[in-house]
This record gives structure tokens, C-alpha cells and sequence, in this order.
């Protein structure tokens, strides 16, 4: 058993219920343009982020996908990374979550141990109150305002799952193992069983991860399933944002509902970080929050 983890150092903030922007104050994020993802919302203060064009309609929402820009952390995890397990100081990492947290003005940043399995957890106002132990998880449910639900990637696909409707976030933490296993069918199983979401509802987003250019997996025909095989793009290498949005389709999720970042993170080292390119190095952050 794990203890939640919590983020919460320093006052709470209020956060706007009026905005699908992040909070800004009295200062406005300057948009800055990085090639071949000119059609994000690329935003930039203190540290640097985007935002998915689909789920910033949304006024109930507020998300970013955070860079490895900015931060404090020193070589290999140089900038923003998120992870206390993998060789960088809690002091670093402790500063890099204040600036995520102050970023979406959020009460309580939350995350948990993944361990790329399949279990969900749904956060409930307890879980707040109490910080109780917890299982580990790599997916976190609530319909709870003012908790940033953090997910950490260094490959792995972060998907955030949004009902509009019932006022719902989902964000859960994806790689192959979790695609294999269907974590994203099992978290909208959730979703429907304990907040009584409709799939046909649903809007999702899959942020930056390996892409079918670098998804090298020379022991797929051991380690995947037979009906992986459609998303071979050439011998040994696999589109997984494809068996990802086929997996939200197959759930109930409209096509047109899904937005892909498109981003591969072994390819842009410059703006993420990826263990298959680098080996020894930091997690980025995928952030979504109710307000």
C-alpha cells in the first residue's frame, strides 16, 4: 500500500469557475508557436505547457500537458520534472510541483504510484480530508473541483477523459502494458458504474508519447495481443495513439471526440522527456482539473 500523493504546500488558491483558460491573474499567458504543433494551444508563463483545442471549449476544465521548460532540476532531469523516484532531489521536484499547482491554481495536486496496471482510483472528498492509503494505481477519476489530477510520462501516453454533462475528469497513465490490458476501457467502465457518464458523451485527448515512428517492439508477437496487429505500421513498429483511440471507440466514444496530440517524445527531447531516448531522466506532466 502507497500514500496518496498530495501536492499542497502554500495557501490554497481559488480558481475561477468562469475561465477554460488557466487562471492567470493579472497576467496573460503570451501563446507561443512551435513548429509541426502549430494547431495546440502552446502557452507559456513560468513554465510552458499546451492545451487541446477541443477540451479548452469546455468551461468546466481546466488541463495542460506541462514541457520539460522551466523548473529547477539539473542534468539528466534538466527542467520541470515531476518524479521523486527517479535520482533527482525532492527539493527540485517540490519547487517543479509549485509552479505546476500555481500554473492551474489548483487546491490540491494529486498523483499516485503507477505501476502500469490497470486499477483505477476515484477520489472522493474523504480521500481528501484523510490523505488514507491507497493501492497503486495509473488512473484517477473524480468530480471534485479544484483537484489537479497529475499524471507522469517519459513515453507512456497521458489520456485525459472529460464528460461534460456530469462534470467528470479522468486522467490516467498509458503505455503498451496499458493498452494491453485496456486501461482505457476499464476507466470509462468506472466512469459510467460510479458517476453514471455516457460514453457517447465523452470527449478524450492523448498527449505526447511514442509515436508509430519509434514504437519499436521486436517481441510484439510475445507481448501483444493478436488484434495489435492491424496497427503494425512497418515490421516491429506499432501505431499506439491509433490502438489507444480504437480502444475509446470500441468503449463508446465517438471518433470525432478524440483529439491526438501527435507529438512523439523520443523525437522531441527538446520539449519532453523519453526514457527510450535518453534512459536516465525526468517525467513530464500531464494535468487535469474540475473547477
Amino acid at each position: 500500500m502507497v500514500r496518496i500523493g498530495m501536492h499542497d504546500q502554500g495557501l490554497p488558491i481559488k480558481v475561477s469557475p468562469t475561465t477554460n483558460d488557466f487562471p492567470t491573474g493579472s497576467t496573460s499567458f503570451p501563446k507561443i508557436i512551435i513548429p509541426g504543433e502549430s494547431d495546440l494551444l502552446w502557452v507559456r508563463k513560468d513554465v510552458t505547457c499546451f492545451r487541446f483545442p477541443g477540451l479548452s471549449l469546455n468551461q468546466q476544465l481546466i488541463h495542460g500537458v506541462f514541457t520539460r521548460m522551466g523548473g529547477l532540476s539539473d542534468p539528466p532531469y534538466n527542467g520541470l520534472n515531476t518524479s521523486y523516484t527517479v535520482g533527482d532531489s525532492a527539493e527540485n521536484v517540490n519547487e517543479n510541483l509549485s509552479s505546476i499547482k500555481k500554473a492551474v491554481e489548483a487546491e490540491h495536486l494529486i498523483f499516485v504510484d503507477q505501476v502500469h496496471g490497470d486499477s483505477v482510483f476515484v477520489i472522493r472528498r474523504d480521500h481528501l480530508d484523510t490523505q488514507g492509503e491507497i493501492p497503486p494505481a495509473d488512473a484517477m477519476i473524480t468530480d471534485i473541483s479544484c483537484v489537479a489530477l497529475m499524471i507522469k510520462q517519459a513515453d507512456c501516453q497521458g489520456v485525459i477523459i472529460f464528460d461534460p454533462k456530469r462534470s467528470v475528469v479522468a486522467n490516467v497513465h498509458c503505455g503498451w502494458r496499458g493498452n494491453v490490458q485496456n486501461i482505457l476501457g476499464r476507466v470509462i467502465a468506472r466512469m459510467k458504474h460510479d458517476f453514471e457518464c455516457r460514453p457517447s458523451d465523452l470527449v478524450a485527448a492523448i498527449g505526447p508519447s511514442l509515436g508509430p515512428c519509434c514504437a519499436e517492439f521486436v517481441t510484439h508477437e510475445e507481448i501483444f495481443p493478436e488484434n495489435f496487429r492491424p496497427f503494425m505500421v512497418r515490421e516491429n513498429y506499432f501505431d499506439l495513439w491509433a490502438v489507444s483511440c480504437g480502444q475509446l471507440v470500441e468503449a463508446g466514444l465517438k471518433e470525432e471526440n478524440i483529439e491526438v496530440s501527435g507529438i512523439c517524445t523520443r523525437c522531441r527531447t527538446d520539449l519532453f522527456y523519453s526514457y527510450r531516448a535518453e534512459g536516465k531522466t525526468g517525467r513530464f506532466a500531464t494535468v487535469a482539473m474540475l473547477c
